[in-house]
């Protein structure tokens, strides 16, 4: 699929809808009734279309994006990045909450078509970008991470990136449901949730998401 059409997928591939946590924002959601709701791996990559993080509302965006929202204080008036975004909540909440500036990265395309709409659908100005940010330092002033240490690699890569950011004075915010790389060290935990989830994401319906402060180790 070319990237000029990722905007028209995403549309055809989903219906606007609120995460259960963070009714004050919508986002393209699948649902039941939308074909990725049921789409495999298999099917997915037989269509050349990576797997669609986006389109479904994690409990990890869901708790930080409900901590930004209720404390507004977390991002008003300060330069925010929003890194593996996903649909784009957690950026999404910042500008909602008075950012000065907003950036919401994701390396996959689609994400970025994602972001860019559910950022209209809210009238809110975030800033999509496909780049890789992890190892790259531009100065934001708060850094917020929603759910991304389920993966090995992902986090030997990001937890010593984020350690290094907050070690310069940045806002290191990090959510998490449980997952299995989750640091341990240095995390100072700001807020919890039960956030309402779906068994067709993961093996419960509720998930006890904690939302962190990272801080510099030793």
């Amino acid at each position: 699929m070319a990237p000029m059409d990722t905007a028209t997928f995403v549309r055809h591939q989903t219906r606007p809808g609120c995460p259960p946590l963070v009714p004050e924002l919508r986002l393209h959601l699948a649902t039941a009734v939308t074909p990725l709701w049921e789409a495999t791996e298999e099917s997915l990559a037989a269509t050349g279309t990576p797997p669609p993080y986006w389109a479904f509302a994690w409990a990890g965006g869901q708790a930080l994006a409900r901590l930004i929202i209720d404390q507004p204080n977390l991002v008003a008036g300060r330069s925010v990045v929003d890194v593996g975004s996903g649909s784009g909540l957690v950026a999404l909440a910042a500008a909602r909450s008075g950012a000065a500036r907003v950036e919401a990265a994701d390396i996959d395309p689609f994400a970025v078509a994602a972001i860019a709409l559910n950022a209209t659908l809210n009238g809110l100005s975030v800033a999509a970008r496909s780049d890789d940010l992890i190892g790259r330092d531009e100065g934001w002033a708060t850094v917020l991470v929603g759910d991304l240490c389920y993966e090995r690699s992902l986090a030997e890569r990001l937890v010593p990136w984020l350690r290094g950011l907050a070690a310069r004075g940045a806002d290191v915010l990090l959510s998490d449901p449980g997952r299995a790389y989750l640091p341990t060290e240095g995390m100072v935990e700001l807020a919890r949730y039960a956030v309402p989830v779906d068994l067709e994401l993961e093996d419960r319906l509720l998930r006890d998401t904690a939302v962190f402060r990272l801080g510099v180790v030793g």
